[in-house]
């Protein structure tokens, strides 16, 4: 019966896309349709708390979400794999062979057929192929990513604690001064912070110096400037050298060239400036991409090429009324994959279709434990709402809370949230492994 079934095939596991996938098997998955998400990895991790998990703030064994067990639990299927190309003459996604560490391989490449495809891509950051970056600088894009920067910070601080005459500097500089460079940038200072509690008795905060670099004018072009001068001056405080109106021109093992000339000197490099849709995505299938990779899609996140493939979040370039574009935020993703379910549910039923309106409910900024700013915006009359303090740490942990509530409903998060408050009693603050 299984075979007659309409077959919605989506590729990448972020927040939209788990999200998506979770709502379809909820609906569709147990009688009415045949639902199979794909990603490379094995688990999900929300991809805004990279930084975290970077910082070893957070734990990515506590908040991880298998994708297996998901799938058995809200009815559809789970095939891990990297995708390589889309067959839309024969209705089929080209998955790459998995190979093991020793590069035996496991599987060989695979094909899977669909009636419906949404890809939730995602992205990554855009070095603009800089000279150097790729082989100096760290991304933070994925979990192994940031699994690597937390090793290598743990490798400085313990030569620093155990090595005589070591030098006694962790010197890191952070291209990019939208929400991960800063956010990067704060809890930073909180790791140290407690990392001195943990052994590490000759690293402290005085110990750090962070060098945050953007080419642009201030920080976080995409906010207010009212916030952006509250958020630079917060770092300041903190300690980290900002420098506004500095590019980047090449990266080395010394550290990282600016166009004036200068080597600002570190350890650990990270690249978080610009965003682009992985390389492979460009024209893939002969679908519309633009410069940055995306899929361009039409009112109902239907690919322009072809109406039976959508594309949702940062892998999508959906043009609102006004030319805008819809800026590559994770609530953009959400938004899109309840538009995207409810289409395809209206497919599969024989109705209409609903287009896609995207609303800004504002921007958050965390600042670790130090601070939290933003705006809030919706159903304001006056335009945006200026927050900061507990309320705004409030209002960004609630987005957090709402992913968790699409993915595992209001009784699972609940527990979840109270498995959080009891680790932090449990658990050690700082995960140094």
């Amino acid at each position: 019966m299984e075979n007659n079934l309409p077959k919605i095939v989506i590729v990448g596991g972020g927040a939209g896309g788990l999200e998506l996938a979770t709502r379809l098997g909820n609906k569709l998955g147990k009688n009415k349709a045949s639902v199979i998400l794909i990603d490379r990895n094995t688990s999900h991790l929300w991809k805004p708390l990279l930084h975290e998990i970077a910082v070893g703030t957070m734990d990515e064994g506590v908040d991880a979400v298998s994708y297996r067990g998901h799938a058995n639990a809200h009815n559809f299927k789970f095939r891990v794999g990297t995708l390589c190309d889309i067959d839309r003459e024969n209705k089929e996604v080209v998955l790459e062979a998995i190979v093991d560490e020793d590069g035996t391989e496991v599987l060989p490449p695979t094909r899977i057929s669909y009636d419906y495809l949404v890809m939730s891509i995602g992205s990554v950051s855009n070095d603009f192929n800089t000279e150097g970056v790729r082989d100096n600088c760290i991304y933070l894009d994925s979990p192994d990513q940031a699994y690597k920067f937390r090793r290598r910070l743990l490798n400085r601080c313990l030569r620093i604690e155990r090595v005589e005459g070591a030098e006694s500097r962790v010197k890191v500089a952070i291209v990019g001064g939208g929400a991960t460079g800063v956010e990067l940038s704060a809890e930073l200072h909180q790791a140290v912070n407690e990392i001195h509690n943990y052994g590490f008795t000759s690293v402290r905060n005085d110990h750090l110096d962070i060098t945050l670099l953007e080419a642009g004018e201030r920080l976080l072009p995409v906010l207010p400037e009212r916030i952006s001068s509250k958020v630079q001056g917060e770092l300041v405080k903190l300690g980290v050298d900002v420098k506004l109106n500095t590019m980047v021109t090449s990266a080395s093992d010394k550290g990282l060239s600016t166009k004036d000339g200068t080597l600002i000197e570190a350890d650990l490099m990270v690249w978080a400036a610009g965003i682009k849709v992985p390389e492979f995505m460009a024209n893939i299938g002969g679908l519309e991409t633009n410069r940055i990779n995306q899929l361009a899609v039409n009112e109902f996140l239907q690919t322009k090429s072809d109406p039976s493939i959508f594309a949702i979040g940062d892998c999508a370039e959906f043009i609102n009324e006004d030319g805008s574009r819809v800026p590559p935020r994770a609530q953009s993703a959400h938004q899109m994959a309840s538009t995207c379910y409810q289409n395809i549910l209206a497919l599969v039923n024989g109705k209409e279709m609903k287009p896609y309106l995207y609303k800004d409910y504002g921007s958050l900024v965390s600042l670790a434990r130090f601070s939290t700013v933003g705006t809030l915006m919706g159903n304001l009359h006056r335009g945006s709402l200026f927050i900061e303090g507990h309320l705004a740490r409030m209002a960004y942990i609630s987005l957090y809370r709402m992913h968790q509530l699409a993915i595992h409903g209001w009784i699972k998060t609940a527990l979840v949230v109270m498995v959080g408050r009891i680790n932090r009693w449990v658990r050690p603050r700082l995960k140094l492994h």
